[in-house]
């Protein structure tokens, strides 16, 4: 099926057919240029869909078999996190659960729905995960429980759950093998390791107590992290040796910076995107350590005609990042 594209250079628009808050790409070396949109809708019905770009022709298609309902809207999307085509085609969502869904040719069907609260049949709403690339067996998940909750996804069965904040848990993001970080309403980032479960490292504390609604951890150089605060403009760097005080701040945005992504293998680029309708490319560099940001210029950016609400760089086409707006996926050559 022909789908509505906008065309300029080095820009490929997919007009969905509701507002897209969540996306993800595939890392399947089979299936470049796959990608997963999810739907805004306030309401308990919304909708994940699966849009494949062809890059030579620079169009969209899509295939309505190839689309599943979703209760309320999901806060994440994540497809199994590895590049070789033998795996199983699968794709993770979060909201009032932790969902796998198995991808056939004609169909996607629900694989396994996971409630870390086995005493009732409710669940406290999963805010992100991050599904681990080097133990693809395991998902961690964030809640507004206060609770970090690791998954072996192959048993359906809770590994790990931790009481990680005083507040709710925002986002969590992997950075090697049995260690994560996660932000929190609380104004922390925290980094746990599995191997010792009874303390975690505060390697940040927002001085204004705001919550921190973002984080992802550099997963090319594991010494950094990025994390965004609650309607702020600027993304805070952070050195893992060095905790508690941020290396660089990035404050060029005009207004709340919304989404995060590091490049997957250039290792210093982060992109944000931001309601200024703004995504910026930043190189986060060595020599300019100690820096308070103020002077730091992003290297590359690009104006959209909305607020953005997503940013996901490409892993396996570097050259591609793609946003989400209004009802528009957005892909920029960069």
């Amino acid at each position: 099926m022909q789908t509505p594209t906008e065309k300029k250079p080095g820009v490929y628009t997919y007009v969905g057919q509701w507002p897209i808050y969540s996306l993800a790409w595939s890392v399947r070396n089979d299936k470049p240029s796959r990608l997963a949109i999810g739907s805004f809708i306030e309401d308990y019905s919304n909708k994940v869909e699966l849009v494949q770009f062809n890059s030579s022709t620079s169009d969209f298609a899509t295939d309505n078999r190839l689309m599943f309902d979703h209760p309320f809207a999901p806060t994440n999307l994540m497809f199994f996190p590895s590049e070789a085509a033998t795996n199983p085609d699968l794709i993770a969502t979060s909201g009032d659960y932790l969902r796998i869904w198995e991808i056939h040719d004609d169909r996607i069907e629900l694989k396994s729905l996971l409630n870390s609260n086995m005493s009732s049949e409710f669940n406290s709403a999963i805010t992100s995960f991050d599904w681990a690339e080097f133990d693809t067996r395991r998902v961690a998940t964030s809640s507004v429980d206060t609770t970090c909750t690791i998954w072996d996804i192959e048993t359906e069965a809770v590994d790990t759950q931790l009481v990680a904040h005083d507040k709710e848990v925002y986002d969590i993001s992997w950075g090697g093998f049995n260690v994560f970080a996660s932000a929190s309403g609380d104004g922390t980032v925290r980094v746990f390791d599995l191997r010792n479960k009874e303390r975690s490292t505060i390697v940040y504390e927002n001085p204004a107590q705001e919550s921190l609604l973002r984080l992802e951890w550099n997963k090319h150089d594991p010494t950094f992290i990025a994390t965004v605060e609650v309607d702020s403009s600027k993304v805070v760097i952070l050195d893992i040796r060095f905790p508690t005080a941020p290396i660089m701040e990035l404050n060029k945005h005009g207004a709340s910076v919304n989404a995060i992504s590091w490049s997957p293998g250039m290792g210093h680029q982060l992109c944000s995107a931001s309601d200024d309708s703004r995504a910026m490319i930043w190189e986060v560099v060595r020599t300019r350590f100690g820096s308070d940001g103020a002077d730091v210029e992003p290297e590359v950016w690009y104006e959209a005609t909305a607020q953005i609400n997503q940013v996901r760089w490409s892993p396996l086409e570097l050259d591609w990042i793609a946003i989400a707006f209004m009802n528009k996926l957005q892909i920029l050559k960069v």
